[in-house]
């Protein structure tokens, strides 16, 4: 558009029209609608490419030509052979384009009506363009580059130069590999570097750095205008020849990075990504794997070295402690042809205790560190992959006594994990025999009461109660499971429920000893309790008794209210 145009700024904009617009308009080629709620309308001439259209303060380039409703034509940028630019969204065009071009997509042309409100008001712009003229416009959307207020308060504005791939970003934990350079407003280069590497969460050269390469995908380029207070405030960087309160433009490519993640909520095994593996399957409990590793100590002592120099690759069995904790944890995190690098506390090492390894010794409470490749596996399978009720019945058997051996050894919660999997071979039984039901049920039974026993260790009441609950929908007169129930009702102090499944244990088997003995310790509580209440209404009684200290002179002096029997 010519720029003696008499442009209204966007400060003018109705802010409720523009919320109106923010959905996307779909129309066929040759369909008409309007947009908005101030008649802004939209023919569409030729579809654009893909679905992202752009947005306020991306920098978009238009072929256009203007023409009144009678068709005069005012203005044309095709017939000029040089495309318009401008940024969206900022009030250097009329009303009517800024609305109107961010629905639209690449390479889609369209025609837009556009009413005075929302072009050159009453007044117009003579000689062109007369008083309170609706105005048309062909438009084709011929690219646009983005640009975002990455921080959303004017500090880092990020123009892409040049596209990613895929869609993800780096995140705290990740280390970058990046080239940049620094220029001042001047165009003075002030500092330049080519593949750095760093961690995000510690940052680089200043502080827009971090913030913007969490928000690039690999392989974008991008030209960052950066404010002070993202950049070295102040104070500047006087050995860097950055002024101070200088305004910086930093191109910055993001190379690649290293996945970083916590394996364990505690932090205590960290996986560095190496080398990104094939597919999204990963191991699970109880999958066979092969890895190639390498096992260091902090100083780089080299205790265990398997599969390399043409060895086999080490064979072990996910989450059955033939490998320390962490090892087992982090590899079923890992996708096959995966390396990492593993970074693993001594409580998920060796712990307290030095271990002789195959090359050396493990010092106590050792921070150990492995390169690991993981070479192939084999999945533990999973009730769907069975194809016989016999098999699911055989496979939570042998989860069973699985769970029985962690149980014993007091490892309860892995425990919890083999009976948990245990019943879930068997839960869906419709298709069993009757036989097999049999069978189904009585593993059921004996799995959740064993996994109950485990909670009720792990002191997690409310999850033994539950586990309980369902034996006894499948067999009303468990006594095991009456008196597990009881027991986790005692400790989160529901007595009478717990009172409850005790007598009707003892209706069942009067001799039972443990239960005779769980129902001596629950009277106890029950008694103290009482003891508790009495004391705590007692008191409470006596507080609102108590005479006033502000006595008339001559009254007599109040009688202190009868003590309340501390048998009640």
């Amino acid at each position: 558009m010519d720029e003696d145009f008499d442009i209204p700024v966007a400060d003018e904009m109705n802010d409720e029209f523009m919320d109106d617009i923010e959905a996307p308009v779909t129309l066929k080629v040759g369909e008409e609608k309007e947009i908005g709620n101030q008649g802004l309308k939209k023919k569409l001439l030729k579809e654009g490419e893909g679905w992202d259209t752009p947005e306020s303060g991306d920098e978009v380039e238009v072929h256009y030509t203007g023409t009144l409703l009678d068709g005069t034509q005012f203005d044309s940028s095709r017939d000029r052979g040089t495309p318009f630019k401008f940024t969206l969204g900022q009030g250097q065009v009329i009303k009517g384009w800024d609305l109107g071009i961010k629905t639209m997509k690449k390479g889609e042309n369209a025609l837009f009506t556009i009413p005075a409100d929302l072009a050159y008001g009453e007044a117009g712009s003579p000689p062109t363009i007369p008083p309170s003229a609706t105005l048309q416009f062909d438009v084709q959307l011929l690219s646009w580059v983005s640009v975002k207020d990455i921080c959303k308060d004017g500090g880092i504005f990020k123009k892409i130069v040049k596209e990613g791939e895929k869609w993800e970003n780096p995140k705290d934990l990740d280390e970058v590999l990046v080239n940049y350079e620094v220029q001042l407003e001047d165009g003075t280069v002030v500092a330049k570097s080519d593949g750095v590497e760093f961690k995000v969460e510690d940052g680089h050269f200043c502080p827009a750095l971090a913030k913007a390469v969490k928000t690039m995908k690999k392989g974008e380029k991008v030209i960052l205008t950066v404010k002070p207070e993202y950049g070295f405030g102040e104070k500047g960087k006087p050995e860097g020849s950055i002024p101070a309160n200088a305004t910086l433009q930093i191109t910055l490519e993001l190379l690649s990075w290293k996945v970083v993640t916590n394996v364990t909520d505690d932090k205590k095994v960290i996986k560095k990504i190496l080398k990104e593996g094939e597919g999204y399957e990963r191991p699970n409990e109880g999958a066979v794997v092969q890895v190639k590793l390498i096992g260091k100590l902090q100083d780089g002592t080299l205790f265990i070295k398997k599969g390399h120099d043409d060895s086999e690759p080490f064979e072990f069995k996910a989450d059955e402690e033939q490998v320390i904790d962490g090892l087992d944890k982090a590899v079923m995190t890992m996708k096959k042809g995966e390396v990492a690098l593993l970074t693993i506390a001594p409580e998920y090492a060796f712990g307290s205790t030095d271990s002789k390894q195959e090359l050396a010794v493990v010092p106590p409470n050792s921070t150990v560190t492995y390169e690991i490749e993981l070479v192939s596996f084999v999945k533990d399978k999973e009730s769907w992959d069975m194809t016989t009720t016999q098999e699911k019945i055989e496979a939570a058997g042998k989860k069973k006594e699985e769970g029985n051996a962690f149980f014993k050894a007091g490892k309860y919660l892995k425990a919890v994990k083999r009976y948990e999997k245990a019943a879930k071979f068997i839960e869906y039984d419709t298709n069993f025999e009757e036989d097999e039901k049999k069978q189904a049920k009585a593993l059921k039974i004996t799995c959740n009461l064993n996994n109950a026993a485990c909670q009720l260790k792990l002191k997690d009441y409310k999850q033994a109660e539950k586990l309980c609950t369902k034996v006894l929908e499948l067999e009303s007169t468990n006594v095991k499971a009456l008196y597990r129930r009881a027991q986790a009702y005692i400790n989160v102090a529901d007595l009478d429920l717990a009172e409850i499944d005790v007598k009707k244990a003892l209706e069942i088997d009067p001799n039972n000893k443990d239960v005779k003995h769980e129902y001596k310790l629950l009277k106890e509580k029950i008694k103290e309790y009482n003891k508790k209440d009495a004391k705590f209404y007692g008191n409470m009684f006596a507080k609102m008794t108590k005479p006033s200290s502000n006595k008339a002179a001559g009254t007599k002096e109040a009688e202190e209210p009868m003590s309340v029997d501390s048998k009640a």
